[in-house]
């Protein structure tokens, strides 16, 4: 690491917001020494509580996020929030300005906002973002809140990055419950009913009632994602034998039923109601010993992220060297080779290295015995 970015790092380590905030724009740049960066922050994180807030454009995310921010401050805790927004397809950058949703902690230095383009990610997060996350924590942040973009079924990013998830729901017809059987019911750790003074809010409650029973019987809910298996498919392709109860199951620790929780963020009604269940979620997941199974689970999907992109990089490279991807889809074009072909033969030279590699770490082991 260079002088200057050790400087940032120890600058961000004593508590220098502005350090904090060129560190999360040199990791969402992808900027020379990111890398190292990030790796020196392994050290300082492990101590924030990481929630992840999404659920349909205009379910009120935006207000609940500042309204739960301003209740942690009111109890003493300094928060960070990362606001996760569409990107411009012109710029990359992020389009909607959350900050303007997000009045009551206005110049609140323990309150640090940082908006981030979701950079046509698919799960709804930027790649970037759980780099953010280790920023904030080694700051010192006790709270972390990424808010969605709330993409609907594709917002399952978040369950990778946060402790606990919490999916609003708006009051209204029964076409906004029907959506979550087909997306991001799975991902919920607590339901937030937004806007409950609403008419249709009592049904909807309901709604999510019935559906929890349902996928408790058909074989989803109760613990859900925190399993190994399920976080490594976070579709919500993972199944248990829960029982079809409302509330946690007493008998069997290792079950967890997402509360359901009533809110009206423009007043601050149910506030203190919904961060009382993420306080008992992550007692739940401590007790029962899946934090450190989602902790590992977490570290995994990195070093899948990372490995990825570097084999991206090194094909690249093989690709420039074979001429050139224009070039190489042009001989398809004109019939000469195929692109199964191709990728063989750009994926044989590297296939060769590793393997060379292999060789020469056994050998290598061998002649230190």
């Amino acid at each position: 690491m260079n002088a200057d970015d050790q400087d940032l790092l120890d600058a961000l380590l004593e508590g220098h917001h502005r350090a904090l905030a060129r560190i999360i724009s040199k990791i969402e740049n992808r900027a020379p020494g990111y890398r190292d960066l990030v790796s020196e922050l392994y050290a300082h994180t492990g101590n924030a509580d990481v929630i992840g807030i999404t659920g349909s454009p205009g379910a009120g995310k935006s207000t609940l996020v500042d309204k739960l921010a301003e209740t942690y401050r009111e109890r003493g805790e300094t928060v960070g929030i990362i606001a996760i927004d569409p990107s411009s397809p012109f710029t990359g950058g992020a389009v909607l300005g959350d900050r303007i949703r997000m009045a009551s902690t206005i110049g609140d230095m323990d309150v640090f906002v940082r908006s981030m383009s979701a950079r046509g990610t698919l799960g709804g997060l930027s790649t970037a973002t759980a780099d953010a996350v280790k920023a904030m924590d080694a700051f010192g942040k006790d709270k972390i809140i990424i808010e969605t973009v709330g993409a609907g079924q594709n917002e399952v990013d978040i369950v990778r990055t946060a402790d606990t998830v919490a999916v609003l729901v708006p009051p209204g017809s029964g076409d906004s419950v029907q959506t979550l059987k087909a997306g991001i019911l799975e991902i919920a750790d607590v339901f937030v009913v937004n806007k409950a003074d609403r008419d249709g809010a009592d049904r909807t409650v309901q709604e999510l009632q019935e559906m929890l029973h349902i996928g408790a019987d058909v074989g989803f809910g109760g613990s859900g994602h925190h399993g190994a298996d399920a976080m490594a498919d976070t579709a919500g392709d993972g199944t248990d034998d829960t029982d079809a109860e409302t509330d946690t199951d007493a008998d069997d620790p290792d079950d967890w039923m997402p509360p359901i929780v009533e809110t009206v963020a423009t007043k601050g009604t149910g506030v203190d109601t919904f961060i009382d269940e993420l306080a008992a979620h992550k007692s739940f997941l401590v007790d029962s010993g899946t934090h450190a199974e989602k902790v590992r689970q977490r570290y995994a999907e990195e070093i899948r992220t990372l490995l990825r992109e570097d084999v991206n990089a090194l094909l690249e490279g093989e690709l420039e060297s074979a001429g050139g991807v224009d070039e190489l889809a042009e001989a398809v074009r004109t019939g000469e080779t195929d692109p199964y072909a191709i990728a063989n033969d750009v994926l044989t030279p590297v296939a060769d290295c590793l393997s060379e590699a292999d060789i020469e770490a056994v050998q290598a082991e061998f002649d230190s015995e």
